[in-house]
């Protein structure tokens, strides 16, 4: 976890501000930019399938200490791109590199800790996670505003350093008896495509990302250009997402543990379809607080318990790609509910997009119910049925 807080506080420095970073640098207009954030999503996308079975393969600490390696040598070489053919290069080997530490670990934890515990030991990451999030541009944000290459060294460098205490202290958490495991039996996805319960689970929680991707995505634009709400009034808002998680997160999940995890991820994605309307209906920075406080409310119940949940169907010979199919739920969220936002606004007004969105949440929830239905049917299914008394037959003696 130490590790994983400075790799989340480096990172921090970075991918909130790529494309301002990209657009000092190169002088491009923001149209031929976007596009590069889509090429990153995309590598992304396929980076994270391939870097998933090698966990699975050869263990997760060979490959993030590669990860951490690779990944500080294409921020130096980031540092130095004034050209967009150089960054059509490089934004790939972002995309590919910068997720690697951060699945790695989310792995380790489901590997180390023990299923009843590993919802708690998922909340306490999430909080360090936030924190590092917070801390990271708080702290380094005066010298990025001086120059931003030192957002780039300072990044690298502190990968760099987590070399040594993963190498020295880390221990490998892959199952023994997975290593030398035949080829056959290792690559691939095929079993986990296979797997209905899971994929049923990852494209009801699809459909929960792509409506918190409009918030984090398209909020910012709809109250600078609607309310006049501006960038540090905004922060306010994001701010009260994230002190929320770091207060909240743990006592939370010490509640919503004692209960299934179908059920909490039901009545989670109900407060994200309640925030999502109140957005559209919200016209002042208070009323925006507010919502964006209730909405957090089901992150904190739907984060953690997913998590959990994910590790729980995973075995342990392939959770590295269970957990890695699962992180691309995120950047699917990201790529479809944004453009999918823009079209809906265009066609039928701003608030649209939020009563979209509460929609889409909606259909989360009900598809997290009917998972729980049918997971407490197929319980029930498998309970032994209890023995009944054999009826007892007179009997007279033999001649």
């Amino acid at each position: 976890m130490a590790c994983f807080f400075a790799n989340r506080a480096a990172a921090a420095l970075i991918w909130p501000f790529i494309t301002v970073y990209i657009r000092e640098q190169t002088g491009a207009p923001l149209s031929s930019i976007t596009p590069l954030l889509t090429l990153q999503a995309l590598s992304s996308l396929l980076g994270t399938t391939f870097i998933s079975s090698l966990m699975d393969r050869f263990g997760r600490k060979p490959v993030m200490l590669a990860g951490l390696a690779g990944f500080s040598l294409t921020l130096l070489l980031m540092s130095s791109a004034t050209e967009l053919g150089q960054w059509v290069l490089l934004i790939p080997l972002y995309g590919i590199l910068q997720p690697i530490f951060f699945i790695g670990s989310t792995t380790m934890v489901a590997d180390l800790i023990v299923p009843e515990n590993r919802t708690s030991a998922f909340a306490l990451a999430r909080t360090l996670a936030n924190i590092a999030i917070a801390l990271g541009p708080a702290i380094g944000g005066h010298f990025i505003a001086q120059n931003h290459e030192i957002a780039y060294f300072a990044t690298a460098a502190i990968n760099l350093s987590l070399l040594l205490p993963v190498t020295l202290f880390i221990a490998e958490t892959l199952p023994k008896a997975q290593h030398g495991r035949a080829k056959a039996e290792q690559d691939g996805y095929r079993d986990i495509l296979r797997d209905g319960r899971f994929m049923r689970f990852i494209g009801v929680f699809a459909l929960l990302e792509i409506a918190a991707a409009l918030v984090f995505n398209l909020l910012s634009v709809y109250t600078s250009e609607n309310f006049n709400i501006q960038a540090d009034a905004f922060g306010q808002i994001l701010a009260v997402n994230a002190l929320m998680v770091v207060f909240l997160q743990y006592g939370v999940t010490q509640i919503t543990r004692r209960y299934r995890p179908m059920p909490m991820l039901a009545i989670g994605s109900l407060f994200y379809t309640i925030g999502l309307s109140g957005f559209a209906l919200a016209r002042t920075l208070p009323h925006f607080m507010g919502v964006m406080a209730v909405m957090t409310l089901g992150e904190l119940m739907v984060a953690p318990t997913s998590n959990a949940l994910v590790a729980e169907m995973a075995p342990p010979d392939k959770r590295a790609r269970y957990m890695g199919l699962y992180s691309l739920t995120y950047t699917a969220g990201t790529g479809i509910g944004p453009a999918a936002g823009g079209l809906v606004s265009d066609a039928f007004g701003p608030s649209a997009i939020w009563f979209g969105g509460a929609a889409t949440a909606l259909l989360a929830s009900l598809g997290f119910a009917a998972l729980g239905r049918q997971e407490a049917r197929r319980a029930d299914e498998s309970q032994p049925s209890l023995p009944t008394a054999e009826p007892q037959l007179e009997t007279t003696a033999s001649p």
